[in-house]
Parts: C-alpha cells; sequence; structure tokens
C-alpha cells in the first residue's frame, strides 16, 4: 500500500467511525426516557429509605382513618413480597 491508500482508507475509517457514533447516539435516544425514569424511581427509593418516618406516618393515618382498605392493601404488599422473594430464589 502506498501513501495515498492510506490516507483513503483512513478517511473511510474515520466516515464509518461518525456514521456508528451518530447511529449509536440515535439508539440511546430511544433508551434515555427509560433511564431516566428509573433513575428517578431508584433516588425515591434511596429518599424513602433516609426517612422512613414518612411512609410510616402515612401508614398510620391510613389505618387510623380507614382499618378496612389498610388492611387490604396490607393483604396486597404482603402477597406481592412473598411472591417477588419465590421469582428471586427461583431466578
Amino acid at each position: 500500500m502506498n501513501n495515498s491508500d492510506l490516507l483513503s482508507h483512513q478517511q473511510r475509517l474515520l466516515v464509518r467511525s461518525a456514521q456508528l457514533r451518530a447511529s449509536l447516539s440515535q439508539d440511546f435516544q430511544a433508551l434515555q426516557t427509560p433511564l431516566n425514569m428509573l433513575d428517578t424511581a431508584k433516588a425515591a427509593a434511596q429518599w424513602l429509605g433516609k426517612h422512613p418516618i414518612y411512609p410510616c406516618m402515612a401508614l398510620g393515618i391510613l389505618v387510623l382513618l380507614k382499618p378496612r382498605r389498610a388492611l387490604a392493601w396490607g393483604r396486597r404488599l404482603l402477597t406481592g413480597w412473598f411472591t417477588m422473594r419465590r421469582v428471586r430464589e427461583w431466578l
């Protein structure tokens, strides 16, 4: 290969690299919204973990005002918790 062949090959590689970067950027745009939602959910879960008094207060108010509804939700949450544990063990 002579110098001009190497230069043309380099130019083709640079063009291909630019095309791949543009394609990757477009593909990432489709994932950006779900990833942002996951980041928000993670931040909310971390905040709740650091401030457990607020969900406990909400639960206490719910139990005082609507005990039947609290029991129904408690059953649902407990069922979901056990199901999640079984699925985690299965995986």
